[in-house]
């Protein structure tokens, strides 16, 4: 899958690529982790060691072990930019054992673009391709990436007071 006139970094035109992960990429995982983290305005960004908490290891750690660790990601000129993963475990977005709970994230100079509506949309593909009937996320409702994830399906299944537990039909 290859991007054709994406505009990227303050509008220079590139072609992305969106592609599965290699298996000796996959250390990738805790530094998108890290970027998929958000960060209200105004609100100072956690320490990088944040991914060692285990609530949060559980998103990379040992990834390729279960039937679900599926991921895709963007290439910008051999640089990976972005990543969409999947998992089965118990996190915020948990709905059931048959359901992967999705993790994604951009580096910040590729959001907004559509280039994390081309990863879902890759994400997706892959997951019905895999024989899995729905994903699930969690994101806070504050976060501008709700009205993505309704684009591209999910929609909201479950709420508390900070975030939106959201489901996709595949």
């Amino acid at each position: 899958m290859h991007g054709q006139g994406i505009s990227c970094r303050r509008g220079k035109e590139c072609d992305l690529i969106i592609r599965e992960l290699k298996s000796d990429e996959t250390g990738l995982l805790k530094d998108f982790l890290y970027e998929a983290i958000f960060i209200p305005e105004g609100v100072e960004p956690p320490e990088r060691s944040i991914v060692e908490l285990p609530e949060l290891r559980m998103y990379y750690e040992d990834f390729g072990s279960g039937r679900a660790d599926c991921c895709m990601v963007v290439e910008d000129n051999g640089r990976v930019v972005g990543a969409a993963w999947t998992r089965i475990m118990n996190d915020y977005g948990h709905v059931d054992d048959e359901t992967p709970s999705l993790a994604i994230s951009l580096y910040k100079e590729y959001r907004g673009q559509g280039t994390g509506t081309r990863l879902m949309q890759g994400m997706q593909e892959l997951l019905k391709n895999k024989g899995f009937r729905r994903a699930s996320l969690a994101v806070q409702k504050a976060n501008y990436a709700v009205r993505m994830y309704e684009k591209v399906g999910f929609r909201t299944v479950d709420e508390n007071a900070e975030e939106y537990i959201m489901v996709c039909d595949l």
